[in-house]
């Protein structure tokens, strides 16, 4: 199964300078938990997630629409080619315990995202007879552990 079946075309992009309100208006709307961050061409230059909005609300102190992009984007910056072999996806969230993919045309501009979800729910709705389960639960396994350093609550 190719990366091209499951992804979700199109997504919704901010630019470093945009604020972070404006990512977290696009993950509201879209109902997504992260937003890839584009330069003038459309190319890959970061993501921002879900949880980085939050994260910088609180650490920041300010409100969203106050802090840009730049200040909270990752810029290590993991993504995958239509193209791509799902197990090459997998095995990208699995290694960087990451949830979502930006997908990227051979420019490195943005055309789509890969979500673990997408993932999960198209391998249960077109099947992929060469899978037993066992790649699925190994990335849920370890995107789902505690980053070195960080101690899981008890």
């Amino acid at each position: 199964m190719r990366v091209s079946e499951l992804m979700t075309k199109s997504p919704s992009t901010c630019r470093p300078s945009d604020s972070a309100h404006e990512a977290a208006q696009i993950m509201w709307e879209r109902d997504c938990g992260s937003v890839p961050i584009v330069d003038a061409t459309g190319c890959a230059v970061g993501i921002v997630t879900d949880r980085d909005l939050c994260m910088a609300a609180y650490l920041k102190g300010r409100s969203l629409s106050s802090i840009a992009i730049s200040e909270i984007m990752s810029g290590e910056l993991c993504t995958v080619r239509p193209s791509d072999d799902l197990s090459v996806a997998e095995k990208l969230m699995r290694d960087h315990q990451i949830r979502r993919l930006p997908v990227v045309d051979d420019g490195g501009c943005v055309i789509g995202m890969l979500s673990f979800s997408d993932v999960t729910t198209g391998v249960a709705h077109n099947g992929a007879p060469q899978r037993d389960g066992q790649d699925v639960f190994k990335t849920i396994t370890a995107i789902s552990e505690p980053r070195s350093g960080r101690q899981a609550s008890t």
